[in-house]
């Protein structure tokens, strides 16, 4: 049974990886947040008992359903609403300009030329679009291997499946990333 400082000490010590992983998935520093901040929540409430040894699996586990709800809600709210407030100003200053804005923050990043700054990002860019471009289950399997640092049994508890399938859908990921990248010119 986990204490309430082990639990602590646990969270804490996923918290950033967590965060990144969803980041990665829905692309919105807030959103990402939330679904962290959700799932920390539910361990807590729910598994907070268990043995601490049993909470990476159950939290991993738990931090892929929050996504999915993510995603569900998501779809629902943008098959009823127009978000056209995303291009407005926090403050409501009603002269805010997005390229203004866009161009002002990307001035904070400019300690690398500007030539190996746009390969890298483009870079990345077409890495990022390979793997959203992967099967759900493979894109999961490949995260929490390649990503998260899981072992196969640790994924295949998180994800609910057999060790065999997360190898499986690795080996697949692995394949068609390596294929599609390998044809836009991008070694790994």
């Amino acid at each position: 049974m986990a204490s309430e400082r082990e639990l602590s000490i646990f969270l804490k010590s996923v918290e950033k990886r967590a965060f990144k992983r969803a980041l990665y998935h829905v692309r919105n520093d807030e959103s990402a947040l939330d679904i962290v901040q959700d799932s920390m929540m539910k361990l807590a409430e729910h598994y907070g008992h268990k043995p601490i040894e049993e909470l990476p699996m159950l939290f991993q586990r738990i931090l892929s359903n929050c996504t999915l709800d993510w995603f569900r809600r998501a779809k629902t709210q943008n098959a009823l609403f127009s978000n056209m407030g995303d291009f407005e100003s926090a403050s409501g200053d009603e002269d805010f300009d997005v390229l203004e804005h866009l161009v002002s923050h990307q001035n904070g990043q400019q300690n690398e030329s500007a030539e190996t700054h746009t390969e890298r990002v483009q870079t990345l860019r077409e890495i990022e679009t390979e793997i959203q471009n992967l099967p759900l289950r493979q894109r999961e399997a490949f995260l929490m291997r390649y990503w998260e640092d899981m072992d196969v049994a640790e994924t295949a508890i998180a994800m609910g499946c057999s060790q065999g399938s997360v190898k499986t859908h690795c080996s697949r990921a692995i394949q068609y990333l390596a294929k599609s990248l390998g044809a836009k010119g991008i070694k790994l």
